[in-house]
């Protein structure tokens, strides 16, 4: 059973991971701001915990985000009492008072291994994807040396208690199947197995790619994205110091 909220503080489950007691059922907007807190912890730790504006900038950036969102202060708002409300986000214990900012919890929730939060941070923030995919997208928060790496870490989350991802039901004419996590329950999942079109609607399918290019293709997607990231990043501190 919960306990009352504290100051700020995550509350107290009864087990020695504070998991939640009930199945988790987070809002698209809570999920992506779970997610947004997960990675600006590692990519940015300079300016984590972050403030809501930062938050907010997190959560509607273009690059590493599947869909892209408009989340305006007021759903953020919203999603981060959803996410006190179980334990897994909320006002940072260690901030001074004078501006108010947001740290996650879900370390003390799950006691995640790196390679588990790395794959939950991505999987929250981008939905299904192949191991491929995952191993591409998580360089930045951690590398994994083999797929057969990516497949260990799903596989101690999929056996979690209760499971936290999924395998999908492998769409026709693909060959790798995609994981999602089960934070947003069951029917999210359903919903995400049904809604994503094939990889041969989304390729050339005169020309289907074998697992080793499907992953290559993904590294360097993931590449991209993250060169671009840093430049806007490097330009917001330029735009930040010379403001």
């Amino acid at each position: 059973m919960k306990l009352a909220l504290q100051a700020g503080f995550p509350p107290r489950w009864d087990n020695e991971t504070m998991a939640p007691d009930h199945p988790l059922r987070l809002t698209a907007a809570e999920a992506r701001v779970l997610g947004a807190l997960v990675e600006k912890e590692v990519t940015t730790p300079e300016y984590y915990p972050l403030t809501l504006n930062a938050l907010i900038n997190a959560c509607n950036q273009k690059s590493n985000r599947e869909p892209v969102m408009e989340l305006d202060d007021e759903a953020v708002r919203q999603a981060l009492h959803g996410l006190e409300d179980d334990g897994l986000a909320g006002r940072a214990r260690s901030a001074d008072g004078r501006v108010t900012k947001y740290e996650h919890w879900l370390g003390e929730a799950f006691n995640f291994s790196r390679a588990e939060t790395a794959l939950i941070c991505v999987l929250l923030l981008r939905g299904p994807q192949t191991p491929g995919e995952l191993r591409g997208r998580t360089e930045r928060l951690h590398k994994f040396e083999e797929i057969a790496d990516v497949l260990a870490a799903l596989q101690k989350l999929m056996e979690r208690d209760p499971p936290l991802v999924a395998v999908l039901p492998r769409q026709p004419g693909t060959k790798e199947s995609r994981y999602a996590h089960l934070l947003s329950g069951e029917a999210e999942m359903a919903s995400a197995a049904a809604t994503v079109p094939p990889r041969s609607e989304r390729t050339d399918p005169g020309r289907p790619l074998d697992a080793g290019q499907d992953e290559r293709i993904a590294q360097l997607e993931a590449e991209v994205r993250e060169l671009r990231q840093e430049f806007a990043e490097l330009k917001k501190k330029f735009d930040d110091l010379f403001a």
